[in-house]
């Protein structure tokens, strides 16, 4: 499984966490540093089975600063996936990423049901 996350994120930190003391192993990828391209988030996406506004972080920064609320209602499926990766700090996370499930934020019965 691939985890992807922002290290000074404490929902990051939390599911992490989680994720050790359940002995789930995964590869950790640091989601700034690495950020998802085009074709990993269409992939993700697509296996996810959720609206794709589910992948911005909504919260963020970096959100506001670009006033996505307004701007992604208008915006194409392939438009906001290119926007997503240009910029981990866009995406939502923690990330989980399995062979057949897209787990994104930490949501303990949902983790726990999934895997």
């Amino acid at each position: 499984m691939l985890f992807l996350e922002y290290p000074k994120c404490s929902t990051c930190r939390k599911a992490k966490k989680w994720l050790d003391e359940n002995g789930v192993s995964y590869e950790d990828r640091h989601i700034i540093e690495d950020n998802p391209t085009e074709k990993e988030l269409r992939k993700w996406y697509e296996k996810s089975g959720l609206p794709l506004k589910r992948f911005f972080n909504t919260s963020g920064m970096k959100y506001r600063e670009l006033k996505l609320k307004d701007k992604l209602p208008d915006m194409t499926e392939e438009e906001q996936i290119s926007l997503l990766a240009t910029d981990g700090m866009l995406v939502k996370r923690p990330l989980l990423i399995g062979d057949d499930f897209v787990l994104i934020g930490f949501k303990e019965q949902q983790w726990k049901e999934t895997l």
